[in-house]
């Protein structure tokens, strides 16, 4: 709350109440007027009161009614309500309080009452209002920590494979358009809600490969084919991956971006028609950032140019793409990726090896 005046909605379907109201508090206050509980509903996301004053006794929605209705719809989770009756039975006053309601005025009204009830809840207002910013505040910076944290280890995977060069940024940048392409689909609207959940993904797309830490350099680097053996150990980075995540961030292991980066790393080799490792997972049995990550990685390693391989041209490499939907690759994956496949050469330009 700063020096702008407070606004107060009194909510009465009564003539002179209100007119009481209004002389008691308009010389300190901004009063807003509804004269049912309908009206209500549709003024306070309008106005956004400080404080409402709601009649119980009123036709067709009573102030109970009222409130219900706000609550649903989530318009006063931060706005204090007091009831305002002529009656003060125990138990019109324990439905009120159960509904939510903060405080009880009563008619006729005194105005020093009136007065120094509104004030005491706007001050305690303020007071949670402050609270709820500094955990916030101190939530984001927490949030911001571990954003570092996982970077970082993402950034091992990096140091120790430096074949990779920039990999994991180009696709973080993947996974973020894939995801944000994907959220306009309905099906996917409840897994990408909003842009906080992508950043989520994108976030945890660096941590892909973190589980390459755990394998030797001879295979590592080998600039020759893979024996069988060799490429079961390689193969592992996808489990070492899973379980360094899990014990680096193991206070942290149900926070959202850290289950999305276990997951990602144990089954971005995983594929669509089951014949993928290291579970062998198929369809939607696979989590959605590493069906995300499937794409990204593979496309980026196709056009990047290996100690074992040259750089395939870019329509080539989304030929490939295409010619794994539904195999290799989740069908609307590659959907999505084709959306903007046709920047990517200029992207890929500004941020090459």
């Amino acid at each position: 709350m700063n020096n702008q005046r407070l606004k107060i909605l009194v909510v009465d379907d009564t003539k002179s109440n209100i007119e009481v109201l209004e002389g008691i508090l308009s010389a300190e206050y901004d009063v807003y007027v509804a004269l049912n509980g309908e009206k209500a509903v549709e003024l306070t996301p309008k106005i956004n009161p400080d404080i409402i004053l709601l009649d119980i006794m009123m036709p067709v929605m009573d102030g109970y009614q009222t409130l219900t209705k706000l609550k649903e719809l989530h318009l006063v989770d931060s706005i204090p309500v007091i009831f305002l009756t002529a009656k003060m039975d125990p138990k019109s006053e324990e439905t009120g309080l159960n509904l939510g309601a903060v405080d009880y005025i009563t008619k006729p009204f005194s105005p020093s009452l009136v007065r120094l009830r509104i004030k005491n809840q706007l001050e305690f207002k303020k007071h949670r209002d402050k609270l709820s910013e500094l955990v916030e505040e101190r939530t984001d910076s927490l949030k911001k920590t571990l954003k570092v944290m996982l970077m970082s280890l993402g950034s091992l995977a990096e140091y120790r494979d430096n074949e990779t060069g920039g990999h994991i940024r180009r696709t973080q940048f993947l996974v973020r358009r894939l995801a944000e392409v994907l959220r306009h689909n309905p099906k996917y609207q409840k897994d990408l809600p909003n842009q906080e959940v992508i950043e989520h993904y994108a976030t945890a797309a660096p941590l892909h490969d973190i589980g390459k830490v755990g394998i030797q350099d001879n295979i590592l680097r080998k600039p020759s084919k893979l024996t069988d053996d060799e490429m079961e150990q390689m193969k592992s980075h996808t489990t070492l991956g899973y379980e360094v995540l899990l014990s680096a961030t193991k206070e942290l292991k149900n926070d959202p971006m850290v289950v999305v980066a276990a997951n990602i790393a144990k089954a971005h080799h995983e594929k669509w028609d089951g014949t993928g490792y290291p579970e062998g997972l198929k369809g939607e049995e696979i989590p959605l950032g590493a069906r995300l990550m499937a794409v990204a990685d593979v496309y980026d390693a196709l056009v990047s140019k290996r100690v074992y391989k040259s750089a395939f041209p870019h329509n080539t490499a989304v030929a490939i793409i295409i010619e794994g939907r539904g195999k290799h690759f989740d069908p609307d994956v590659v959907d999505a990726f084709l959306t903007f496949a046709h920047d990517l050469p200029a992207f890929y330009e500004e941020h090459k090896d």
